[in-house]
């Protein structure tokens, strides 16, 4: 595997870029594959660069893209293989620097396969520099038939900057119609501000037999569950009063919005059906963004294709 083709990047001219590219070791046996991204957004003349990408094993990022504005860089996270399998293990480390802005998305779902006896894991670190902005958007995770996974977030925010993201995941191949009886899912969110404090922390434990899947104070049935966060100083409980009266309660899709202590506001659904879900969280970034970041909401390309 050699490094990325400069010419075709926008910032290749930029001394302070470092393109790069490690292959690790194949996966043998128990191991698994090992593989990380790290990727660091920068301010040059105005215009957010991708001024740092390294990468190791099968994990990497598309040409960066500007569909919005110089300001606003747009990056797709690719992992080829298409799913995590037991003993794999994926870091991703973004940076978002000082004044930068920008906007992360994968092309699919991330897909959790089936191990029983081994974690499959994936670790993302989301770094903001002060006065930096960033849209995190993955696509959904599916958690297989006896998947053992585990995914931990970690979003550090410097003074002035403001973030919003989400998480969503599905409980067995829907469209397979699979049922999620074996396996369990183990999730952890840590939100840090520029002070180094905990800002806030949640872990999810969560077993295919365990009675919260079916309780009311759990998932209700629901095998689609989604987290949206925003973090900012127009995140107040003022302004999720005002989203709350729209969010729907059905045997469909069911919403919640709070506002955390920190100015982190927290907006959780459940669903029957991830597309359902997937275009809640998509309307609610859209009307935040102009609020959080100060720019317009603008869909991306990428999930009209």
């Amino acid at each position: 595997m050699s490094a990325a083709d400069r010419s075709s990047n926008p910032e290749s001219s930029d001394t302070t870029h470092r393109d790069s590219a490690t292959v690790p070791p194949a996966a043998s046996g128990s191991r698994g594959w090992h593989a990380s991204l790290t990727l660091g957004f920068a301010v040059r003349n105005g215009r957010t660069m991708l001024a740092e990408r390294r990468h190791s094993g099968p994990l990497v990022v598309q040409k960066p893209l500007y569909p919005e504005d110089p300001a606003i860089c747009h990056a797709v996270i690719v992992h080829p293989p298409g799913g995590i399998a037991g003993g794999d293990t994926l870091d991703i480390d973004i940076t978002v620097g000082t004044k930068s802005h920008a906007v992360l998305t994968t092309p699919g779902a991330t897909k959790w396969y089936k191990a029983p006896q081994q974690c499959g894991r994936q670790n993302v670190t989301l770094t903001l520099g002060a006065g930096a902005k960033l849209d995190w958007l993955p696509l959904e995770n599916i958690v297989f038939e006896a998947a053992d996974a585990e995914q931990k977030i970690t979003v550090r925010m410097a003074e002035d900057a403001t973030a919003i993201g989400w998480d969503a995941t599905l409980l067995g191949r829907q469209a397979a119609g699979e049922q999620w009886t074996q396996g369990q899912w183990h999730a952890t969110f840590d939100l840090v501000d520029a002070a180094g404090q905990l800002v806030w922390a949640e872990q999810a434990v969560l077993p295919a037999s365990d009675g919260l899947r079916e309780g009311p104070t759990g998932l209700a049935g629901f095998p689609v569950f989604a987290t949206l966060w925003a973090v900012g100083p127009a995140c107040t409980p003022a302004l999720a009063e005002t989203f709350a009266a729209s969010l729907p309660h059905d045997d469909l899709l069911r919403a919640g919005i709070t506002c955390l202590p920190g100015n982190v506001l927290v907006l959780r659904v459940l669903g029957r059906e991830m597309e359902a879900v997937r275009h809640l969280l998509i309307d609610h970034w859209l009307r935040l963004r102009p609020i959080v970041h100060g720019v317009p909401g603008t869909p991306l390309r990428l999930w009209a294709t």
